[in-house]
């Protein structure tokens, strides 16, 4: 279980007026969480919009990470640097391209060989990245899908979200690593539940 997190001020201040700008308090509380921590990372409230999560997705990945300590891989290590709280497997160093494989696709091949089903991936610069991940059949229990660019990372994000794949996405080019290590501490930062809170919820 992650331990409690103290809130610096600087960080409680952007909040308070991320939400004095934007009302958030009609979203789910988890998928709040994540549109709120990936437009604290990227001062870009059109994420409030451009976003695409599914509350029972979330909830499902919240346990896995929280109850099952479910591994978490990132395509690139500045996506690893973001997310402090647990560590991360990346693979692209060793990873090589071929004529019809980038590194980052075979890193992500690399990666699974090592975690297995089951994990969260953390997809935020490379498209093929992500194209490779569905198209490998890795049963993740979470994708947050938001790689960057003007070539590929739109139409990586639409497959994401055709395959059926619990995820986190977003429609348009922007995305990047800071927003998509935000979206992964946004789950790791909301407390697990305590196990009064959940029969009271029952």
């Amino acid at each position: 279980m992650t331990a409690t997190r103290t809130v610096h001020p600087i960080e409680a201040e952007s909040f308070r007026r991320l939400r004095a700008r934007l009302d958030t308090s009609h979203f789910p509380p988890l998928t709040r969480a994540v549109v709120e921590r990936v437009i604290h990372s990227s001062a870009d409230l059109g994420y409030a919009d451009d976003l695409v999560c599914d509350e029972a997705a979330l909830r499902q990945a919240h346990f896995a990470l929280h109850r099952t300590n479910a591994p978490i891989v990132t395509d690139v290590e500045m996506v690893a640097a973001g997310i402090t709280a647990r560590p991360t497997v990346c693979r692209l160093a060793e990873a090589k391209s071929a004529a019809d494989l980038t590194r980052s696709a075979h890193a992500v091949h690399l990666a699974y060989d090592e975690v297995g089903p089951g994990a969260v991936w953390v997809i935020g610069c490379a498209p093929t990245a992500l194209e490779e991940l569905i198209r490998l059949g890795t049963r993740p229990a979470l994708v947050i899908g938001l790689p960057v660019g003007f070539v590929g990372a739109a139409e990586s994000k639409a497959a994401l979200r055709e395959s059926g794949l619990p995820a986190v996405s977003n429609i348009s080019e922007k995305g990047g690593s800071a927003v998509a290590a935000a979206a992964l501490n946004a789950l790791l930062y909301t407390p697990a539940p305590t196990s009064t809170t959940s029969k009271e919820s029952q």
